[in-house]
């Protein structure tokens, strides 16, 4: 499969709700996540935890749409906006682009652009 291909079989487990999932079939273990500018997260354990308190903060999905994706070579960009109430009540729209760098068919670095 290619990068592109992966990437778009992840941004389906993603959309159906199947976030946590997407994360173990489709991130390396020494993987490297980083928010805007903000430190990185290495590794699949730490980055594991992340994603599981994102997930358990959220109180419903609206709804999220994937605007576009793009490949070059092994690295592949997405651009997302999501609909979110998180719990306690706070209402989000939230825009943002992920770029991930790919090997062997696993993501071993992804960067979010997001506004803070």
């Amino acid at each position: 499969m290619s990068n592109l291909q992966n990437l778009n079989e992840l941004n389906q487990m993603i959309l159906s709700g199947q976030i946590l999932d997407a994360f173990e079939k489709f991130y390396d273990d020494n993987v490297v996540m980083q928010e805007n500018s903000q430190e990185p997260r290495v590794g699949k354990d730490v980055n594991r935890e992340y994603e599981k308190q994102f997930v358990s903060n959220v109180e419903e999905f609206h709804s999220a749409e994937v605007l576009s994706t793009a490949e070059n070579g092994d690295t592949t960009m997405a651009e997302w906006h999501m609909d979110i109430t998180f719990k306690g009540g706070q209402r989000q729209q939230l825009n943002q682009a992920a770029v991930q760098t790919w090997k062997d068919g696993k993501i071993i670095k992804e960067r979010f652009y997001h506004g803070e």
